[in-house]
């Protein structure tokens, strides 16, 4: 006779199995381009301030526009790298149901490689292109790596370029 526990066992093997499938077909495909941000002056500001890094080239204009390589104030790279949720849509409250079926929850697992080929001035506008390059099983659920490119608008190198994991429970 099975047991209740081991019905659910069943359900979330078969979702962890059907999420993988879907997933895979995918790779190498751009699953997702994100919504154009622009980027101020009090939003490099308030991550200053929040982070302690009050580097002038990051919060002071004049002198950024003066000393600095750029012209102008730039955003920190971390700042960039902060705002993967918004730029990916991945905190919007249908984008859980609608990437995931059938799984209960996901984690940011980390980071393979970042880099930040581009500075992003002030002023500047960002959106996220993204793509699945890998999707492995892991104990009742799914590990995702993907590939996310913050391009800056008008210019053709990116502002970061990263290698993000995501791991989502059955």
């Amino acid at each position: 006779m099975t047991g209740e526990s081991e019905l659910k066992m069943d359900k979330s093997d078969i979702a962890t199995t059907e999420l993988i499938d879907t997933l895979q077909r995918q790779i190498g495909q751009e699953i997702h381009l994100g919504p154009w941000l622009q980027i101020d002056q009090q939003r490099i500001d308030d991550f200053a301030k929040v982070t302690g890094d009050l580097q002038w080239i990051h919060i002071d204009p004049d002198r950024a526009a003066s000393e600095s390589p750029y012209g102008a104030t730039i955003a920190h790279g971390y700042l960039t790298l902060s705002l993967l949720p918004y730029l990916t849509e991945s905190n919007h409250p249908d984008f859980f149901s609608k990437n995931y079926p059938g799984m209960k929850y996901r984690v940011n697992y980390g980071l393979n490689k970042v880099r930040f080929p581009a500075p992003v001035k002030v002023g500047s506008k960002l959106r996220a292109r993204t793509e699945i390059q890998t999707v492995v099983a892991v104990k009742n659920g799914a590990q995702i790596c993907y590939m996310i490119r913050v391009e800056i608008e008008g210019n053709d190198k990116p502002a970061c370029v990263a290698e993000f994991l995501a791991r989502v429970y059955a």
